[in-house]
C-alpha cells in the first residue's frame, strides 16, 4: 500500500480519509473501447486472450490510459480457475459459455480433480505484469467467481435466465450440492490467496447469481462458502470485496460475510445500504449501467444523486451496480469518471 501513487481506492474500502470518492468500473475493460477490440481480435478468441499474459496486462491497463480510473480490475473470467478441476468448457459468440461436461448428477462432483495453482500460473504473472506497467500509480484487483455462482454455472451448462437445473439439483440433492459449494470454497481460497501473493491489493468475490435465490435458500447455500472463502484469506491491508447481483431482499444476510466492502446494484437505495452497515464496512456501486446510455447531463445527474445519497464521510466507492456493455461510449464511460472526481472532492 505504501509504494503506491494513488491509494484512494484502499483508503476507501479501509474508511480512511479520503479527499474524494475513488472510482472504477466493473468490466472497464471491454468491448466498447476500439483499443480492446483490436487486443481481442488479436488473440483470435476469448480464452486464448485471457491466457496470454502479455495481451491481459494490455487490456488490464487501458482503462487507466483511456479514462484515468483509480484501480485496475485483472482481465481474466470467473470461470477461469475451473478448468484445473477437470471442467470443459467453451466460450461462443452470442451465447457466452457453454459447458462440455455439466455435473447432471452426484456422482459427477466426485470426479472433479484437486486445484493446482500452477494451472493458472498466468493469472500471477498478469497481476505482476500490471504491477509494472502501471508502474505502481493505481491499485490492482483480482477476483473470483463465488462458488454459488461457479456452481449454477457447472450444473446449468450455460447462462441461464431462471436456472431452473442448477436450482432442481440444489433442491433435491442439498448435501451433494453443499459438497460441491464446499470444494469450490477450497479451490477459490488457494485461487485468492495465489493471487494476493503475486500482488493483487485486493480481491473481489463476484457472486452474479446469488439474487437467483430466496432469503432462506442464500442464508443455507450460498453464504456460508462464502464466509469461509473471506475467514481463511491469508492477507494483510487487501481488503475482500463482496458483490451480489439482485442483493435488494438479501442485503441483511449478505452483509454478514466479513467482507470489507460490499457491492451492491442499482436496485436498492445506496442510503439503506450505508445506514444498514453503519460504519462498519465500505459500500461500491451502485449506478445503473443503462444510465451511460442517457445524455452528458442524464449521467451527471444520476451520479451526483448518488453521490449525495452517500455524503461527505469516507467508504465509498463508486462504481456500475454489474458491467459497462459492448455497445457503450467511451467519451460516456470517461465523461462518468470526469463527474465523479470533481463532484466528490471533499
Amino acid at each position: 500500500m505504501k509504494d503506491l501513487k494513488n491509494d484512494l481506492f484502499l483508503r476507501a474500502c479501509h474508511r480512511e480519509p479520503i479527499e474524494r470518492t475513488p472510482i472504477w468500473l466493473m468490466r472497464q475493460a471491454g468491448r466498447y473501447m476500439p483499443e480492446y477490440r483490436a487486443l481481442r481480435e488479436k488473440a483470435g478468441n476469448f480464452v486464448t486472450f485471457y491466457k496470454d499474459v502479455d495481451l491481459s496486462v494490455e487490456a488490464t491497463i487501458l482503462p487507466k490510459k483511456l479514462l484515468d480510473i483509480d484501480a485496475s480490475i485483472i482481465f481474466s473470467d470467473i470461470l477461469t480457475p475451473l478448468e484445473s478441476i477437470g471442467v470443459k468448457f467453451e466460450f461462443r459468440e452470442g451465447e457466452g459459455p457453454v459447458f462440455l461436461n455439466p455435473i447432471k448428477n452426484p456422482d459427477d462432483i466426485l470426479k472433479l480433480k484437486k486445484f493446482n495453482r500452477n494451472d493458472v500460473y498466468y493469472v500471477g504473472e498478469i497481476i505482476k505484469g500490471v504491477n509494472q506497467a502501471l508502474n505502481r500509480e493505481i491499485p490492482t484487483i483480482g477476483f473470483c467467481g463465488a462458488p454459488f455462482t461457479l456452481a449454477a454455472y457447472m450444473i446449468e451448462g450455460k447462462t441461464s435466465k431462471d436456472f431452473k437445473k442448477a436450482k432442481a439439483f440444489m433442491f433435491n440433492h442439498p448435501d451433494e450440492f453443499k459438497d460441491l459449494l464446499d470444494k469450490l470454497a477450497d479451490m477459490l481460497i488457494d485461487y485468492l490467496n495465489f493471487q494476493i501473493e503475486s500482488g493483487a491489493d485486493a480481491v473481489q468475490i463476484f457472486d452474479s447469481w446469488g439474487g437467483y435465490l430466496s432469503p432462506d435458500d442464500y442464508r443455507e447455500f450460498a453464504l456460508p462458502p462464502i464466509k469461509k472463502i473471506i475467514s481463511n484469506l491469508k492477507r494483510d491491508y487487501q481488503p475482500v470485496i463482496h458483490f451480489t447481483k439482485g442483493v435488494a431482499g438479501l442485503l441483511d444476510d449478505m452483509i454478514t460475510s466479513n467482507a470489507d466492502v460490499y457491492g451492491v446494484d442499482w436496485m436498492i437505495d445506496i442510503r439503506e445500504v450505508k445506514n444498514k452497515l453503519n460504519g462498519k464496512a465500505s459500500v461500491q456501486g451502485n449506478l445503473d449501467p443503462i444510465a451511460l446510455y442517457g445524455t452528458k447531463e442524464v449521467i451527471k445527474e444520476k451520479a451526483i444523486s448518488i453521490l449525495k445519497k452517500w455524503g461527505s464521510d469516507t467508504g465509498h466507492i463508486f462504481n456500475l451496480g454489474h458491467g459497462l456493455m459492448p455497445d457503450m461510449e467511451v467519451e460516456k464511460v470517461r465523461h462518468l469518471v470526469d463527474v465523479v472526481k470533481k463532484e466528490s472532492v471533499r
